[in-house]
């Protein structure tokens, strides 16, 4: 009999960890810009929202504890211009582990300079994929879909496409029912929700996804074992990169990836062979002049 019991409190310890939450986010809301004499409210916005992306299943995909995407969202108030309305920018970021060390790859990065929503503590905060709720609500679940899918387009070949489809789903919800505000449409901005998940799913961009697989799977994945063939891993998918970023130039995710990617590419190759820095200084300064002064290092011998 106890041992009956044993098999089945592991049977359902099982069926739970396959049934984890995909993120593990960390949520900072920073209000200091906005006068405000009630506080509490900003703590109880921050708990809302962290509840909001970590404790919801966002995909049918199987995920273990250990295995949760690991996001950060800091959302920095800018302005309450009425009672319970709020603006902000928001900066997200998620990583991405590179097998067999304790590294932590920065995958996704991105400034949002568009959030305006509504918030109180009376009412909840939810979410449902086939209807518009809210604004806040609508932006959250776009960022958690965006970062599933970027996730598992670097462990995948194109397998955030099932998320990218449910990220269109939400824009398309909040431009089509929201209040109109900004950040879902085209003509908002060059760089906002549109035109990151347009960027993702545009044909033109398949090189471009392609790349975050090979540059991971094949090139910070196996950075320790074989360097040399990770750095022209790398390489190569720069290459699709930079043919892309001249056929498209300034696309959000292109500026998103040197966002969250100079620093460590800088760190790749400083300690490469003289012809793979020097093919990389090549690529990532015509590619991502905005960040040249970092790339000269590897000019240095």
């Amino acid at each position: 009999m106890a041992k009956k019991i044993l098999v089945l409190l592991m049977f359902c310890l099982t069926a739970w960890t396959a049934k984890a939450q995909e993120l593990q986010c960390d949520v900072v809301v920073n209000s200091e810009q906005v006068q405000y004499t009630d506080k509490q409210l900003f703590t109880d916005m921050q708990t809302r929202i962290f509840e909001f992306m970590n404790n919801r299943r966002w995909t049918e995909q199987a995920y273990r504890p250990e295995e949760r995407i690991k996001c950060r969202l800091l959302i920095n108030l800018t302005e309450m211009p009425e009672i319970g309305v709020f603006k902000a920018n928001v900066q997200v970021v998620s990583v991405r582990p590179a097998y067999g060390t304790g590294y932590e790859s920065t995958l996704f990065s991105f400034i949002d300079k568009d959030w305006t929503f509504q918030f109180n503590t009376a009412q909840p905060l939810d979410f449902a994929e086939n209807s518009y709720t809210s604004n806040l609500s609508s932006m959250l679940a776009f960022y958690a879909f965006m970062i599933i899918g970027i996730d598992n387009d670097s462990f995948g070949r194109l397998g955030g496409a099932s998320a990218f489809d449910k990220a269109r789903g939400v824009l398309n919800l909040a431009a089509s029912q929201g209040p109109g505000y900004q950040g879902w449409k085209a003509f908002d901005s060059n760089r906002n929700r549109y035109w990151l998940i347009d960027n993702m799913q545009d044909p033109q961009f398949l090189p471009f996804r392609e790349g975050l697989y090979n540059m991971h799977r094949n090139g910070l994945d196996i950075m320790i074992e074989n360097p040399e063939k990770a750095r022209q891993s790398v390489l190569t998918a720069l290459e699709s990169i930079q043919r892309l970023q001249q056929q498209k130039p300034n696309s959000a995710v292109v500026r998103s990836f040197f966002d969250a990617k100079a620093d460590e590419l800088v760190n790749m190759f400083k300690n490469a062979a003289p012809a793979q820095k020097q093919q990389a200084y090549a690529l990532l300064s015509q590619t991502d002049p905005t960040n040249n002064s970092k790339y000269e290092v590897l000019l240095k011998r």
